[in-house]
């Protein structure tokens, strides 16, 4: 049978561990949004702007009415008279002004209120400066040329025509639908010719509004599926991503160990310092230390299991620290207990027993 050759195969793998098939981690999304990179279509508030502009005409269209003929009547009714001069001419300036900001006031509201709306419906609340950064980069011409060919540019320019084509024929079918009574017009009053423009300009906003919003959202789930498709990462990013986050796991762990040993150490420093070291006889070590004064109840200042209570109870042999053996009592501690915790209370017997002694021991010792 034959045989891979072995760095085909290591070729094969980094090949693999480099395809970006992953998906984004939390920590990429994150760094991506603040760089204002996000999936948003610029469609979705234009059409939804187009919506909400018909809408108020709609809801409000005696108070246009009234606000257009009070500013196209003033200058007839009020102003013939008026006699020229810089300061008359800067107060009618002033008035007309005023009197614009009045009639567009609602459509600017509705606007502002619409494209924050669609943008915090999209990216949520973000803030920031990045894309305004001056970049070389982006005068590269070879750069420019590859944007101009790209996949994303020939969307767009489809996204486009195909706006074009069906607003094209939604205006056709409605103007071929009343093509009829444009014939009529010329026998009517001019009001009835002013309100059949407005209802088929209203008609044709309504129509072309619902198209390009169908056609926005479409575009924003394209957005979305590219954006997620650009911020996919192979293995190998999402290793290096926890490397740099948590750390690398080899250096971590000789932390670990190192502290373990040096938490080992403190330790054994404290046995000589105990009263006594109980033990199981040779798989437990527990060395328990009481001051009258310090301490409400006797406290462990060490323990241990196979070899470190090996270890406890030869420096406790070294040190003269009395060891007694209590199989039950000492499992039961090493089992319940931390360094530095109290004796459980309903242990205390057993170690005032084991304390008692101790200290009778301790007392024969010195007399």
């Amino acid at each position: 049978m034959p045989q891979v050759p072995r760095f085909r195969f290591r070729m094969d793998l980094q090949l693999f561990a480099g395809e970006k098939t992953e998906k984004a981690t939390p920590k990429k999304r994150q760094e991506s949004r603040k760089k204002g990179q996000v999936a948003k279509s610029a469609e979705l508030p234009g059409s939804l702007i187009l919506l909400g502009t018909l809408c108020c005409f709609m809801a409000l269209g005696p108070f246009f009415t009234q606000r257009v003929k009070a500013l196209f009547g003033d200058i007839f009714i009020n102003r013939l008279n008026m006699q020229v001069s810089e300061q008359n001419v800067l107060n009618l300036f002033t008035h007309y002004v005023m009197e614009l900001f009045i009639l567009l006031s609602p459509i600017l509201a509705i606007v502002l209120l619409i494209a924050f709306a669609a943008n915090y419906v999209q990216v949520g609340w973000l803030f920031t400066t990045e894309p305004l950064k001056m970049k070389l980069s982006k005068l590269n011409p070879i750069s420019g040329a590859k944007q101009i060919f790209s996949t994303r540019s020939m969307v767009e320019f489809l996204k486009t025509s195909l706006k074009l084509i069906v607003i094209g024929l939604v205006v056709y079918s409605v103007l071929m639908s009343e093509k009829k009574r444009f014939l009529e017009l010329s026998h009517v009053p001019i009001q009835e010719i002013f309100a059949f423009t407005a209802d088929i300009t209203i008609r044709l906003g309504l129509l072309v509004a619902a198209v390009l919003f169908i056609i926005a959202l479409a575009d924003y789930m394209y957005q979305k599926y590219e954006y997620d498709k650009s911020l996919k990462m192979s293995k190998q990013d999402i290793k290096d991503e926890y490397k740099n986050t948590e750390g690398d796991p080899l250096i971590k762990g000789k932390i670990r160990e190192r502290q373990r040993r040096m938490a080992m150490m403190r330790m054994m420093q404290e046995v000589p310092n105990a009263d006594v070291v109980i033990t199981n006889p040779t798989h437990f070590a527990v060395a328990l230390k009481y001051d009258v004064t310090k301490m409400e109840a006797p406290t462990v200042v060490a323990k241990g299991q196979d070899y470190v209570a090996f270890r406890i109870k030869e420096i406790a042999r070294q040190n003269d620290v009395v060891t007694m053996e209590n199989r039950p009592l000492a499992r039961a501690l090493y089992e319940r207990t931390e360094i530095g915790d109290a004796v459980p209370g309903d242990l205390f017997q057993a170690v005032a027993e084991v304390l008692a002694y101790v200290y009778r021991l301790n007392g024969r010792r010195r007399a």
